[in-house]
């Protein structure tokens, strides 16, 4: 008789073999990268299989130690991974699969992971409130809450000590105009900056490139993991790459001292 876990292992290794023939076509056999990245190891506790390190950085701060990371830090765009069987083994032995609803290979990470492991998705957003939200909501699924509770309370005292060093470097004392693209307008907040207008996630049409540069804003946020190159390249505006994603390491915390770091160093030259 077939039990849920049988039924899923199976399931994993008919999508398995799939990819694998995709992969042979592809002529892709880079192995150094893949499952495992992350803090990876049995620590007890749930075990979580996150697609990126951003929802691997989201589950180490609600407090899972076990956390395979499926796409590679080194990816430039994540969307664009395509899953290789040994993601899909790693899948077959979590608790949890975490993944965001934009990533399209979501539907293949899903199939594999069967009736067993629970399929949480994951608001990827680096706006302060949504990431204490999402930290104690993924505290609550993984019986963690205390852990998660503790890493708010670090995370609320260091960007509160980041934006307000950025607002003492305001220059002339008076906030920023700011163009953002959508996903890095969590960095404008921080920086209590004032946006005066967004572009993205699609090209900026000629339309919007005269519109924006008519804000006159003295910086452009731009997204490192989307950029599309100078943004406002006649405005006089610097533009500075923000990350969202965090490294290897999955600590959310330097992305937004990074940021910081960034912001600062542009506004002593706006």
């Amino acid at each position: 008789m077939s039990t849920p876990r049988t039924r899923r292992r199976a399931s994993v290794v008919a999508l398995s073999a799939a990819l694998a023939l995709t992969a042979a076509g592809c002529g892709d056999d880079d192995k150094s990268d893949g499952a495992g990245s992350g803090s990876g190891g049995k620590k007890g506790g749930p075990v979580v299989v996150a697609t990126t390190t951003w929802e691997g950085a989201f589950a180490k701060a609600a407090g899972a130690e076990d956390v395979t990371v499926l796409v590679p830090p080194s990816t430039q765009h994540a969307p664009d991974y395509d899953p290789k069987p040994s993601d899909l083994a790693a899948v077959a032995k979590a608790d949890f699969v975490l993944y965001a609803p934009f990533e399209p290979y979501a539907d293949k990470i899903k199939d594999a992971a069967g009736s067993d492991a629970e399929l949480v998705k994951v608001n990827l957003d680096n706006d302060a409130g949504k990431v204490r939200g999402e930290v104690t909501r993924l505290g609550g699924l993984f019986g963690t809450k205390g852990a998660a509770a503790r890493w708010n309370k670090t995370f609320d005292r260091e960007y509160a000590r980041l934006s307000k060093d950025l607002k003492a470097s305001w220059p002339g004392g008076r906030s920023p105009a700011v163009v953002s693209q959508v996903f890095t307008t969590w960095s404008a907040r921080m920086a209590g900056a004032r946006t005066v207008g967004t572009y993205g996630p699609e090209a900026v049409t000629a339309s919007q490139l005269a519109g924006l540069s008519a804000k006159k804003p003295a910086l452009v946020l731009d997204n490192a993991h989307m950029s599309t190159g100078k943004v406002l390249p006649d405005s006089g505006a610097e533009q500075v790459k923000i990350v969202n994603y965090p490294g290897k390491d999955l600590e959310l915390l330097p992305v937004y001292r990074e940021a910081a770091a960034q912001l600062k160093k542009a506004m002593k030259g706006a």
